[in-house]
């Protein structure tokens, strides 16, 4: 049995590592001739890398994952510490640590343990023909592939969602804009092992610790979509935007790279039940798009990997066995998926001041917070996955 997998981001290396531990041959197609991950890094929690370790590639995990042992929020402007807690009751919880990781690392590791020779870069698809026999993929090289299913897994953009769906979606515009990238560990702008964010005025700066002693930062603005940009005015204009903020966030400002920093509207997709048609899956950004308020983006399409390959698993390697797996996929994730697309949706907009009264209570609240209520949040989504 033969799939083909489209994308070979997080995703698309995630699923051929479970369906190759059942014993399907995958081809992986890629579009792009060199990846150039969006965004400097990803918070990968718990359950995330539960999954790397269930698909074998736990030791990336323990190479790249910074030590993210604390986490605090401080008020934007005073610099004031609103809570600080330790994450260990979380991971003694849960019985696996975070890992915030480089999202540039992360995929090129992937790639480098499947095998980069054998995956086919430059491959763009443009249509998808299905049949009771198999699924052709056709790419705008002008060349085409066959195998019995297709996984795709091309991102938020995805070429293949409509022919699955039957329709176009409409990315929808999260009201901010995001800034991110890497700098140095500096102790004087936040301690080298916690996740440390400012907070203020519906804005938020946040640095979390990643391997090599690096900081992975990001600054959300609520701003208009479509403004222009220019790599040339970002420290003016993130100097600008945090005008009165705390000493520390004016340091990490001055230390930003502007030729490293990424600038990314957010969007996400409104949450759909279709995942499967027939032999072809959707998977990963191609199945849920979401914010990363929650910072559950790359741990679901882990997660989906992990529930692909269980799926398959326990069924026949034949045409109705492949597809009876393909649905039960869809019955396992369409409603954990569009569960975590919501919730993040609903923290960014108290994040970012959509309600500013909703958003003032969220900051008075942190002020009383211990870590218990924060920490009970993330243990529920992550025991909600499937290696709790």
């Amino acid at each position: 049995m033969k799939a083909l997998i489209i994308g070979a981001g997080i995703g698309g290396m995630s699923a051929a590592a479970a369906l190759k531990q059942q014993g399907i041959e995958c081809a992986i197609f890629e579009a792009v001739k060199d990846i150039k991950p969006v965004g400097a890094a990803l918070s990968i929690w718990s359950n995330g890398v539960k999954c790397m370790n269930h698909l074998g590639m736990g030791s990336i995990m323990d190479e790249l994952g910074g030590p993210m042992h604390n986490m605090a929020y401080l008020d934007g402007l005073s610099g004031a510490v609103m809570t600080k807690f330790s994450l260990a009751p979380l991971v003694e919880a849960v019985g696996e640590r975070p890992c915030p990781v480089s999202r540039a690392d992360l995929q090129s590791q992937m790639i480098d343990w499947w095998g980069r020779d054998s995956i086919q870069f430059g491959k763009r698809i443009e249509k998808v023909e299905q049949s009771d026999t198999g699924v052709t993929a056709y790419f705008t090289d002008g060349t085409q592939a066959f195998g019995d299913f297709m996984v795709a897994a091309d991102g938020t953009h995805s070429a293949v969602r409509a022919h699955v769906l039957g329709y176009q979606t409409e990315r929808r515009y999260a009201g901010y804009v995001n800034w991110n990238g890497l700098v140095a560990i500096d102790e004087s702008i936040a301690p080298g092992n916690q996740w440390t964010t400012f907070v203020g005025e519906g804005k938020r700066v946040s640095m979390m610790p990643i391997a090599d002693d690096r900081f992975y930062f990001f600054f959300d603005v609520p701003l208009p979509t479509g403004l222009a940009q220019d790599r040339s005015t970002v420290v003016n204009d993130l100097t600008g935007y945090f005008a009165g903020w705390a000493e520390p966030v004016q340091k990490l400002i001055a230390a930003i790279d502007p030729d490293t920093t990424n600038r990314i509207e957010i969007h996400d997709i409104e949450p759909f039940d279709t995942l499967v048609k027939g032999n072809i899956a959707l998977l990963g950004d191609a199945a849920h798009s979401t914010t990363p308020d929650i910072g559950q983006g790359g741990c679901s399409a882990l997660e989906d990997a992990v529930v692909l390959g269980q799926c398959f698993s326990a069924e026949a390697k034949n045409v109705s066995g492949m597809l009876a797996a393909l649905k039960n996929y869809e019955e396992a994730r369409r409603l954990r998926v569009k569960d975590l697309v919501l919730k993040a949706r609903k923290r960014c907009d108290v994040t970012h001041g959509k309600n500013m009264q909703e958003t003032q209570a969220w900051y008075d609240e942190l002020r009383r917070e211990t870590g218990e209520n924060i920490i009970a949040g993330l243990r529920t989504t992550i025991l909600e996955g499937p290696l709790a």
